[in-house]
């Protein structure tokens, strides 16, 4: 499972010019599933994600976490991720999980944020969004689940 995490001020996604999820300060998340992911992977991401000290404390170092400043989560899943160009320059999805695993997982994904008591907005699965954001930083983090030891 795969990652792209953008500390945020806001963000918000939007579907046929309606905004279904949006977020004042905290993370915006790129998730995006291979067909070899479990729920052990979407729970590795939710537990390093909730605890990333991305944000600035009082002296100005990157030493809170989305948590520690009551910030919310805009997860939006995105395919993409494993989109592979190693052949050609039309993107290959094969490594990208089937669409009931991927919602399967990216449900679950959601529900771990959730249990670290953080808002988490989502955008609608398998549609065409529209992502804004203002990248507060910019900051942004890349994270891979098969790369956790």
């Amino acid at each position: 499972m795969r990652a792209v995490v953008q500390r945020v001020s806001k963000a918000s996604v939007t579907v046929d010019r309606n905004v279904v999820g949006e977020i004042g300060p905290g993370l915006l998340v790129l998730l995006g599933v291979s067909a070899t992911d479990a729920e052990s992977d979407a729970g590795y991401l939710a537990e390093k994600i909730a605890g990333l000290r991305i944000f600035d404390d009082e002296a100005g170092k990157m030493n809170r976490s989305v948590v520690d400043i009551s910030g919310a989560v805009l997860a939006i899943s995105q395919f993409t991720l494993y989109g592979d160009v190693r052949r050609g320059k039309r993107p290959s999805f094969d490594d990208a999980a089937r669409p009931d695993r991927a919602r399967e997982l990216y449900n679950y994904f959601v529900e771990q944020i959730r249990r670290h008591n953080l808002a988490c907005e989502t955008g609608q699965f398998q549609a065409t969004m529209s992502v804004s954001l203002i990248n507060d930083g910019p900051v942004t983090i890349l994270l891979d689940s098969t790369k956790s030891f």
